[in-house]
């Protein structure tokens, strides 16, 4: 019997499961994903993958965070499950708000506004044309170390990996949803105690009307909550012809992918 049962699995696919980051989406069967190591089989890297059985590119986005399964037989290899993995939950003891709708699609061009950054200089997307733009949003008075200061911890992997690129081809954007405490004055110090910063990372604040207009288009939700400011964590990459080009949910992505994925962007 034993013998039987090791026969009949010749030439079976041995299969590897991971995590890891949507870059590049190419229909109907290939995608890219900046994937975390297969344990004992593949480090983490960046590859394309095709796609077979029950995995679907057409639910896929660039951008999307992924749980897959790879499958490999003899000199063959092929994704054959794909999950998107959705944002944390928000805890269920806080106060709940109405759903923000994603304004803007990813594919489509984002309207554009003119905010104030660290050195009390007008700052408008329009401006930015031609360049690969990256965007986050944070408060500077966030306690938690995984939420805001995380965001800012992936953008300063981001500008180091970039710095022969930053202001001439790539720019940062971190956008203060607190625009009533996050003056320039306040995200100048926030800004250098992060070790944040430098050409083409510019820390953004503006009337309230304002960043609740460019938190809305980009789906951020956000509300004071005792004393504290509740929110979700969004990060999106904005190609050089302005037009939304993908955004991650969440944290739970390395900063290695989330470079993976503005390169991506930038040698389109």
């Amino acid at each position: 019997m034993v013998m039987l049962m090791a026969v009949a699995c010749v030439g079976c696919a041995h299969h590897y499961t991971t995590t890891g980051l949507v870059l590049k989406v190419d229909p109907p069967a290939s995608v890219t994903i900046s994937h975390d190591a297969f344990p004992g089989f593949m480090d983490a890297m960046v590859m394309p993958f095709d796609v077979k059985g029950d995995a679907r590119t057409e639910k896929l986005t660039a951008g999307d965070r992924v749980r897959f399964r790879l499958a490999v037989k003899g000199e063959r290899s092929w994704v054959d499950k794909v999950d998107v993995i959705s944002a944390a939950p928000v805890d269920a003891g806080l106060q709940q708000t109405p759903a923000v709708p994603v304004l803007v699609p990813v594919g489509s061009p984002l309207p554009d506004f003119e905010l104030t950054d660290q050195a009390n200089r007008r700052l408008a997307l329009s401006s930015l044309k031609g360049k690969v733009v990256a965007v986050t949003f944070v408060y500077t008075r966030c306690p938690l170390p995984d939420y805001c200061p995380r965001m800012v911890t992936n953008f300063r992997a981001i500008r180091d990996r970039f710095a022969a690129r930053m202001d001439r081809d790539l720019v940062l954007l971190t956008i203060s949803f607190d625009p009533k405490f996050d003056t320039p004055e306040t995200l100048t110090r926030y800004a250098a105690s992060q070790r944040a910063g430098g050409p083409g990372w510019h820390f953004l604040t503006g009337d309230p009307a304002n960043i609740e207009r460019v938190c809305n288009a980009f789906g951020i939700q956000y509300w004071a909550e005792e004393g504290m400011i509740t929110h979700s964590l969004q990060t999106a990459v904005i190609d050089r012809d302005g037009r939304l080009a993908a955004t991650v949910e969440g944290k739970e992505f390395t900063p290695k992918q989330l470079g993976d994925l503005v390169e991506a962007i930038l040698d389109r």
